[in-house]
């Protein structure tokens, strides 16, 4: 007997037709490099993929956290026999010391001598003769005995979520306009849960936003390194923007003309560096730029798809993804961003494009665009 790692991916991955192996060699490539700093092996048997390693607790930490990776399971590979498949879940089923179970098997391969349901009721059989004080619950088992019957036979032990999704990578690009707040680090992860690799731009204000907010950014673009990978932050000023805006246009409107300036700068971005798309941490009604009539006024200024995977979810929604994935307490640490400071006391909610564009038509666009863009800073 060897313990084994059992990877199983989405079953979306499964319903992709022809392009099933470009999902496959994809997910399979972005596992070994998760894992290249490691000893391992990896098993193939009849569509199954397993890992073997001394470091299987390090492995599980790492793989867990694979987009396309639905489940990782401890499993015990036996010999082809009944005998050993019923030691191996009678063992199995004495250390979790539960008190009823249920045995399910699949069995891919045709040649051994009994089907899934047959194999399941004798592995059942098995376990009663030889141990007491247990008993069959099909509906509700405390632990369910999992058997995979294939060129060997496996007893999974222990399951352990993982994240799903589709392999990253494999659905092209985003330009991720990432802010301190708890938002925009929880788009760019369900963007990138999708397979959409990102890049990040962050708008930074001294002296109005201190250093400590730009380092929070990097926390934040960090974490979401835990899950995509290496990553290009972009960090671009925007003090000039924002006191012109200030000067030169209404009080009212400066949210929206900020948050216009914001999507050039996305977009001019991503057109530099062949970036498909951009994606934004916003909310339908959350705060005043998100309204309907401010999503179009701030759309209107983008050559490309504008992605918001948040646009339906309340706050308590995204909350709870951001304690999820580990981005929640460093989002909370009170560091003001550029979106929280010169905030109009009575915005405009419902902008009408006509009259934003008159308005800023006072300011020099692209100029100011271009200078910013010049003095950014990159971080990997």
């Amino acid at each position: 007997m060897r313990e084994l790692l059992l990877i199983k991916y989405a079953p979306e991955i499964f319903l992709k037709g022809l392009n099933r192996g470009k999902f496959e060699r994809k997910l399979k490539e972005n596992i070994k490099f998760v894992l290249k700093d490691m000893e391992y092996e990896f098993v193939e048997d009849s569509g199954r993929w397993f890992i073997q390693s001394t470091y299987l607790e390090e492995v599980i930490e790492r793989v867990k956290n694979i987009f396309g990776v639905m489940e990782v399971c401890i499993v015990h590979e036996v010999q082809n026999s009944m005998e050993a498949i019923g030691d191996e879940a009678l063992r199995v089923l004495k250390e979790t010391g539960a008190k009823t179970f249920k045995v399910e098997t699949n069995r891919a391969n045709k040649e051994f001598p009994l089907n899934s349901m047959e194999v399941s009721r004798e592995i059942g059989a098995y376990i009663l003769k030889r141990l007491d004080n247990v008993s069959v619950n099909v509906k509700n088992p405390e632990f369910l005995v999992h058997i995979e019957i294939r060129n060997n036979s496996y007893v999974i032990a222990k399951k352990i979520k993982a994240v799903g999704g589709l392999p990253y990578g494999m659905n092209g690009s985003t330009m991720l306009m990432l802010s301190g707040g708890i938002d925009s680090p929880v788009a760019g992860y369900l963007m990138a849960r999708r397979g959409v690799e990102l890049n990040a731009v962050y708008y930074h204000s001294p002296p109005y936003t201190s250093e400590r907010a730009k380092e929070k950014v990097k926390m934040l673009a960090d974490i979401l390194k835990g899950y995509t990978g290496n990553y290009n932050l972009y960090i671009v000023p925007f003090t000039d923007i924002q006191l012109q805006i200030i000067e030169k246009c209404r009080e009212d409107e400066l949210t929206i003309i900020m948050r216009r300036f914001m999507m050039r700068i996305a977009c001019r971005l991503a057109e530099k560096y062949n970036i498909n798309s951009v994606t934004t941490g916003e909310s339908v009604g959350q705060v005043a730029s998100q309204t309907m009539e401010a999503l179009v006024v701030s759309d209107d200024c983008s050559d490309r798809p504008v992605f918001r995977p948040l646009v339906a979810m309340d706050k308590v929604d995204i909350m709870d993804i951001s304690r999820e994935i580990n981005t929640y307490e460093t989002s909370i640490l009170p560091y003001e961003d550029c979106c929280t400071i010169f905030v109009p006391k009575h915005p405009k909610t419902k902008p009408r494009l006509p009259e934003i564009i008159k308005s800023e038509s006072v300011l020099d666009i692209d100029k100011l665009v271009e200078e910013a863009i010049e003095k950014m800073e990159v971080y990997r």
